[in-house]
């Protein structure tokens, strides 16, 4: 059973220190103090900064009496400061209600747009649609000391490739499957791409891959990242689910257009512009699909 973590003196007990594990209906969770922090004026600010007496499951969990399986994307929303849903996400409802209940105010007013838009953008698919896409490709050259011993340095120059993608679609619901066909790769691990918060209707790409001889260090110094097809058979873990196991690199601006190509044309787009030259596809500057 769990047990009130309040002593007879009206304390609120021992002060809950990171990492911190949450039971939250079953599902157990490992986060830090400040991210359960991240709004003080929330139910879980209250909780964690002390306001309120927390519960605690047998194994020492702090435990709260919610749904655990809608508590991961209230969770990671905290993490990051988007929300990222599944395509075709069936709870919206539910996950709204938990967040009024934790009193998290921004994911409040997310959730409410989100369930005004729903008939639209998260349900079912529209008859008619089109898709937009500009691809840019930059080569700059990066000079960097390459340390060959504690006063040994050499200077090299290697040249990187810029890639940029700027994707317009009238289906809001296709912008996040095609977040959820990719992940940057960053020296911090996996991140999940987001659309444009003031225009949902618009995606930007931007990503370096390494060339070969760049060292992996000084690749991570320049804060490149690199985009990376999430396995679509793998699971996420539980308190990340945003962060799925990604397969082979994005290399060059054509294997991003195979994978959208691929993406569209299973939702029922047909292409219907390719610019400069039609015949070769895979390299274009541009390219519309149109659905319906």
């Amino acid at each position: 059973m769990p047990n009130l973590n309040t002593p007879e003196d009206g304390s609120t007990g021992p002060p809950v220190r990171d990492p911190v594990s949450l039971n939250v209906g079953g599902r157990v969770y490992t986060t830090t103090l400040d991210t359960l922090t991240r709004h003080r004026d929330s139910m879980l600010g209250a909780m964690f900064t002390g306001h309120i007496p927390v519960l605690r499951d047998e194994r020492d969990n702090v435990f709260i009496d919610r749904d655990g399986k809608v508590f991961r994307y209230v969770l990671n929303y905290l993490r990051s400061g988007f929300l990222d849903l599944p395509y075709g996400f069936k709870d919206l409802a539910l996950l709204r209600r938990e967040a009024d209940f934790f009193q998290i105010r921004p994911l409040m007013e997310e959730t409410g747009r989100l369930t005004a838009a729903a008939p639209i953008s998260l349900t079912a698919a529209p008859l008619a649609a089109m898709v937009i896409v500009n691809c840019d490709s930059k080569v700059n050259l990066l000079h960097f000391n390459l340390r060959h011993g504690p006063e040994n340095y050499e200077l090299r120059t290697c040249s990187v490739r810029a890639l940029t993608v700027e994707v317009f679609c009238t289906w809001r619901a296709f912008l996040s499957r095609l977040c959820e066909r990719f992940s940057y790769r960053t020296s911090q691990g996996l991140a999940r791409p987001h659309q444009c918060n003031q225009r949902p209707d618009q995606l930007k790409l931007e990503w370096v891959p390494r060339p070969d001889g760049l060292p992996q260090d000084q690749y991570d110094k320049q804060r490149y990242r690199g985009l990376a097809v999430n396995n679509p058979e793998a699971t996420p873990p539980d308190d990340k689910p945003n962060l799925p196991p990604s397969g082979r690199q994005i290399n060059d601006m054509q294997s991003f257009v195979e994978e959208l190509l691929k993406l569209s044309l299973a939702e029922g787009f047909r292409v219907d512009l390719v610019s400069p030259d039609p015949a070769e596809i895979l390299h274009c500057a541009s390219l519309r699909l149109v659905k319906g």
